[in-house]
C-alpha cells in the first residue's frame, strides 16, 4: 500500500501504476472505467492518500470507488477539481490508523492522545473539512 500526502500525488501514482500494468498501451490511449480512493487520517494527524484506476467497473482494489465511465477518465486525464473530489469524499469512509498500518473506520479513542486526535478528526461540516 503506497500513501502519499497530497491527493494529486496519489492520482498521478495510480496513474503509472495503470500504465505500468497495462505495457502496450501508450498514456494517451488508456482508457479507464473506474477510479477509486481513499482518505486515511495517520496516529499524528497527517492527512494521507491512496488512488486506483481500472480499465473496467469491476475492478476491486483498497480503494472506494468514487467515479466511473467518463468521470473517471476525466480523473485519469488529469481533468478534475482537487477541490471538488475532497468535496465528494465522505467522511464516514475515512480510515484512521490504530496502530502502525492497522487502519479502521474510527479514530482511537484509548489514549488520551487518541481521544485528543479524534476531537480534531470529527467532522463538524466546516469549510476546513472540505479542504482536508
Amino acid at each position: 500500500m503506497s500513501l502519499y500526502s497530497t491527493l494529486e500525488e496519489a492520482i498521478e501514482a495510480a496513474r503509472e501504476e495503470f500504465l505500468a500494468s497495462q505495457p502496450e498501451l501508450e498514456q494517451d490511449d488508456a482508457s479507464v472505467s473506474q477510479f477509486a480512493l481513499q482518505k486515511y487520517v495517520m496516529q499524528d494527524g497527517d492527512i494521507m492518500w491512496q488512488a486506483e484506476f481500472f480499465a473496467d467497473e469491476d475492478g476491486q482494489g483498497e480503494c472506494l470507488p468514487i467515479c466511473s465511465g467518463e468521470a473517471a477518465q476525466a480523473v485519469f486525464d488529469g481533468n478534475f477539481d482537487e477541490i471538488e473530489l475532497r468535496q465528494e469524499w465522505q467522511s464516514e469512509n475515512t480510515l484512521h490508523e490504530w496502530d502502525e498500518g492497522e487502519f479502521q473506520l474510527e479514530p482511537p479513542r484509548d489514549l488520551e492522545e487518541g481521544e485528543a486526535a479524534a476531537e480534531e478528526w470529527e467532522d463538524d461540516d466546516s469549510p476546513s473539512d472540505n479542504w482536508a
